[in-house]
């Protein structure tokens, strides 16, 4: 008798050591959509004066599947379909008369961008470690981009604290794509373009060469310090630098300069050349934030950055959003955001630039401007998943909507959905 009860001591001793939790119970699918909308008047692609009229629509299948009580494998799959008005315009000449301010029907007047990626998890048996790999590729009509990367938690503490390290490496590259008005001019060109239709400088003798980089390369490295400061507040800071290598201009985006005289098509201003760029940015961000959890109904969730690059740009981004429990399956999300930055050093409005400057754009996202961001969110959620379809249990929808509008001529918004579904 007391050799069994031994033996069923030490059996029940042994199940208490070795039982843990699982890190994901059971399978769980992300179906999400989103509707993205802009304008605005500042066009890079035709030297920063021109319709930025943009749609977007995109699809996102995100499945995550346990594979023990450690591992996790999630695959993330996306399709992105795009109509441009402002893209439209690299070949501005195919259709009726060219403006920069009406769209033509060329083929970069719509691109689909495709994404697939893979993460893998492990946390370790007492779940304070956790390292991830993920693996990218994305691609569109000229454009193709591998990427890999990394990360390390660890929690301690009694999980009060948090530290984390990650780092990504992407490796893109270009099929350059020129302003259509430029191409007889770049390598085995004939060296003029239709003479007998120009206006203003009817010498058209743009200052273009072709580039001789089409690769860009990307790597990132974030560090991460979470800690609970209260049981209802919790903080965190972050560090991220990213350097940046290769083509970083963009290919169709035109540049028209003030000491040279303008030629034009129609209403279409021919261009002086291209955007020119360093081949080398150095990025750097310093984040917090900052969760409180007020009651049982509203929490708030803050946030600040401050960033700088070595291309001049100067940044603050602050953010607050509260959570705000309308009952025990649907929470309201309010929140706002607030962002400004500094011009680059290569920037200068529509025909500001000289000739003789060895870098240049016209892009208004490298700009002096500020930026004002409301949204407000709804979710649903039941976690008890009664709702089914076959063997899926509904698990939670969300459905957003924000407004951004810059203190330019720029502004877009976007209303995303989400449904959530887990395996019984």
């Amino acid at each position: 008798m007391i050799l069994i009860l031994g033996v069923q001591q030490a059996w029940s001793q042994d199940e208490e050591q070795t039982y843990k939790k699982r890190v994901l119970e059971t399978t769980e699918v992300n179906f999400l959509t989103s509707y993205y909308s802009q304008d605005g008047d500042n066009a890079a692609v035709t030297g920063g004066k021109g319709t930025e009229e943009l749609t977007d629509v995109t699809g996102t299948i995100i499945v995550s599947i346990p594979l023990n009580d450690d591992d996790v494998l999630m695959i993330d799959a996306g399709v992105s379909a795009y109509t441009s008005a402002s893209s439209s315009n690299v070949d501005p000449f195919d259709k009726g008369e060219a403006d920069p301010f009406v769209a033509s029907s060329g083929a970069s007047q719509s691109d689909t961008w495709v994404n697939l990626t893979g993460t893998y998890s492990h946390s370790s048996d007492d779940r304070n470690d956790l390292w991830s790999a993920k693996f990218s590729v994305s691609s569109e009509y000229d454009y193709f981009s591998l990427g890999f990367g990394g990360s390390y938690t660890k929690l301690f503490n009694e999980k009060n604290t948090e530290i984390s390290v990650n780092g990504n490496v992407y490796l893109d590259n270009w099929t350059t794509i020129y302003p259509f008005e430029l191409r007889p001019f770049g390598e085995g060109g004939v060296g003029f373009f239709r003479p007998d239709e120009i206006t203003g400088n009817t010498n058209y003798n743009p200052n273009f060469s072709e580039l001789d980089k089409t690769n860009r390369n990307s790597y990132s490295l974030g560090l991460g310090l979470s800690q609970i400061l209260h049981k209802n507040v919790q903080g965190l800071i972050s560090f991220d630098v990213i350097n940046q290598q290769g083509l970083l201009s963009t290919p169709f985006q035109r540049v028209y300069f003030s000491d040279v005289v303008d030629s034009f098509i129609d209403n279409f201003q021919l261009a002086d050349d291209i955007e020119q760029l360093p081949d080398g940015r150095l990025k750097f961000a310093v984040g917090g934030r900052l969760n409180w959890y007020l009651n049982e109904i509203v929490s708030l969730r803050t946030y600040y950055r401050y960033y700088f690059d070595d291309w001049g740009i100067n940044s603050h981004t602050a953010s607050l959003e509260a959570s705000v429990k309308l009952s025990d399956k649907f929470t309201l999300y309010p929140s706002y955001r607030f962002y400004n930055q500094s011009a680059a050093d290569y920037f200068a409005p529509y025909e500001s630039h000289l000739s003789t400057e060895e870098y240049y754009t016209s892009d208004y996202d490298l700009s002096k401007y500020s930026a004002n961001q409301y949204g407000l969110g709804i979710s649903y959620t039941d976690i008890f998943t009664k709702m089914h379809i076959s063997k899926y249990g509904l698990k939670s929808i969300d459905l957003k909507f924000y407004q951004y509008d810059r203190d330019t001529s720029f502004s877009s918004s976007i209303i995303t959905a989400g449904v959530k579904f887990v395996m019984d």
